[in-house]
């Protein structure tokens, strides 16, 4: 085996790397801060920065928040490892969640692809170039919606025969105003998460 290297920011991709050791280095560095990306023999390995992980909580409390304050049912796997033998496919989400599915997840230990259905919705923080596409992998294992921030917004992105395309509502929470969640960010973003929070809860109080 043949192994060649590239730089990205915050990251690495290797070319022709095997199923058995991407399973490897899942096991070796899958510590839940670095993010591998497995797509046919390529592998992306990126290491997250502050502002990443700053903009993926604050999106999971208020997701989170919401679900609470509606009696919705969710399991959130967080960046848990989905990936998929057979399409030779695997990553790491931001966050993730099961929602009309979340009967179906509780409980499990673990969840495989073959026999489960994936996240419902998935959260991204696409501020940096990851050096692997990974809506086409989210696509081939059939997440339903993707909530993509790119930098200035939050965009909720829902898989549409074999490709995402935005739109203007959540399928997951169609009440919930994106204009609000973007809002909501903004706040976190130049104030902080408890500003942002306390505000959220105010306008789920009424």
């Amino acid at each position: 085996m043949t192994l060649s290297m590239n730089s990205v920011p915050q990251g690495v991709v290797l070319e022709d790397v095997t199923w058995d050791l991407y399973r490897h280095m899942l096991t070796e560095i899958g510590d839940g801060h670095t993010r591998l990306t497995f797509d046919q023999g390529r592998l992306a390995i990126m290491s997250p920065l502050p502002i990443h992980e700053q903009i993926k909580k604050v999106l999971a409390r208020l997701v989170e928040a919401y679900a609470d304050a509606n009696d919705i049912a969710i399991e959130g796997l967080g960046s848990t490892t989905f990936k998929r033998e057979d399409l030779q496919k695997g990553l790491e989400p931001d966050e993730c969640y099961y929602i009309a599915h979340a009967a179906h997840i509780a409980g499990k230990e673990e969840v495989d692809l073959a026999v489960d259905p994936p996240p419902d919705l998935v959260i991204e923080v696409d501020i940096s170039r990851p050096g692997i596409a990974r809506q086409p992998i989210y696509a081939a294992i059939g997440v339903p919606e993707i909530w993509k921030y790119d930098g200035t917004r939050v965009i909720p992105l829902h898989l549409i025969r074999d490709r995402y395309v935005s739109a203007d509502q959540s399928l997951a929470f169609p009440d919930l105003p994106m204009t609000l969640v973007n809002e909501m960010v903004r706040l976190a973003l130049t104030q902080s998460q408890t500003a942002a929070m306390k505000v959220f809860r105010e306008w789920l109080a009424k």
